[in-house]
Order: structure tokens, then sequence, then C-alpha cells
């Protein structure tokens, strides 16, 4: 039997029109879908394939990462087009990177599928940019959540001494935290400038 095919597609921030259209092709070939619980369920509106919920919860996997790993592969190796469905983009803070590893360890074609990430799209929605050529002319992505136990923990004065956007993903359980980290790190608790609230109402119309 012939080995199938993964594709790791990033569902994007929320809304199904922006999915992408590769996406949307390959969620419509798929002989299983793989799909995370922060989806619209419209996304899988007309999938003929079977699907797998393999969403978590804090604290609450239906399944580890390692399972999903060995999901897709078993799948793959049934000779069987595998999608696996993420929130965002899969190799920002998806796991995507995890997964595609686990592929090739075992020999299984894949493929990414990028999708829209919300550390863009959701304050882009609310009429600020993350760059502006005036304002802003770096942007800094950061995870919320991080994983305990890594030999290089982020560093939040670091951060907190550089200018440009700062986007926190992820960081809802923990946005105090974070948030006094960065004070404490030297990071005012004011915009220098309310440059955006004046720049969303041109921007938005």
């Amino acid at each position: 039997m012939a080995i199938g095919k993964v594709y790791l597609v990033g569902a994007g921030p929320g809304d199904p029109e922006l999915l992408t259209i590769k996406g949307r092709k390959r969620l419509m070939e798929a002989d299983v879908v793989l799909f995370d619980r922060l989806l619209d369920s419209r996304m899988l509106d007309g999938v003929k394939g079977e699907l797998i919920d393999v969403g978590k919860n804090a604290g609450r996997h239906k399944l580890k990462q390692e399972e999903i790993n060995q999901l897709l592969v078993e799948k793959a190796k049934e000779g069987k087009i595998v999608v696996r469905l993420k929130g965002g983009d899969p190799y920002l803070f998806g796991r995507g990177g995890e997964e595609a590893i686990a592929c090739r360890d075992w020999g299984i074609p894949f493929e990414v599928v990028p999708g829209v990430t919300s550390a863009i799209a959701a304050p882009e929605l609310a009429g600020i940019p993350v760059t502006h050529r005036k304002v802003a002319s770096a942007l800094t992505i950061v995870t919320g959540h991080e994983e305990p136990g890594k030999d290089s923990p982020l560093d939040w004065r670091a951060m907190a001494g550089l200018d440009g956007t700062l986007v926190v993903l992820m960081g809802v359980s923990r946005l105090e935290e974070n948030t006094n980290r960065l004070i404490e790190a030297g990071k005012s608790p004011r915009p220098r400038r309310p440059w955006w609230r004046r720049a969303a109402g041109r921007i938005r119309g």
C-alpha cells in the first residue's frame, strides 16, 4: 500500500472566510481531518473525510501531542490524505514543527499550508496596524504561556526594552503576571503617545 500524505493546514484567526483557498482545497480532498478546538465549525462544512477532534483545553487534552503525532503517522501509513487543521498558522505556537518532525522521522510526506495569524489579524481588524513607518518599525511576537523548564526562558527585561509592537499570544490566563513582568522590567504601562487611537479611526474609515 502506498503511503499517504499529511498536510499541516493553518485555519487562520477564526473567520471561515480567512481560511486560504489552498487550505479549503486540502480539506475537501482529505480522507481524515484532525482538528483543533479553536475553530469555527463552519470550516468543516462539506468535508467528506473522517473528522477527529484532537482539541486541547487548558489542563485537559483529548490526546497528548505525542499521540496526535502518532495518529498522523498511522493514518498516512494507511495510504490516506491527512489534514491537520490548526488555528492560526501551523508554525506559530501551533506545534506544527513537532508534527512535521514526526512525519519526517517516520518517512511520511508532508506539506505546510500557511494560515493567517491572529497576531496580525486581531489588531488589524481592530484598526491597529502592527507596523507603521512613522511609529513602529518592528514587530515582536511571544507566547504568554511558556513551556516550563526551558533552557532559555523568555527574557521579559529584554522585551521591555524593545521598540515597536509587542504581541503576546495565548496570554489570557497569565495576563496580569506577564503585564507585571514587563512593567517591573521598565515598560511603561501607558503608550508613549496614543497614536493608534487616532490612526484606528482613519484606517477603519
